[in-house]
């Protein structure tokens, strides 16, 4: 149980006093750059499966036929 402690308190002053932070506004603007790119990236991601989904849809037509 002493080694848990010591885990706990060792690791509070490693993230208080050894790790540099990034200010509010600097969270807040990588928050919001990650939010777009991940919009875009399911956006495109979506449209890729849309169109492979109607050309697979196409070909077994094409091959029921």
């Amino acid at each position: 149980m002493a080694g848990i402690g010591n885990y706990i308190s060792e690791s509070y002053n490693e993230l208080r006093n050894h790790v540099t932070w990034t200010s509010w506004s600097e969270a807040q603007r990588l928050t919001v750059l990650v939010a777009v790119f991940s919009i875009i990236f399911s956006l495109a991601i979506w449209g890729v499966d849309t169109l492979f989904s109607g050309a697979i849809e196409q070909y077994f037509e094409w091959v029921k036929s």
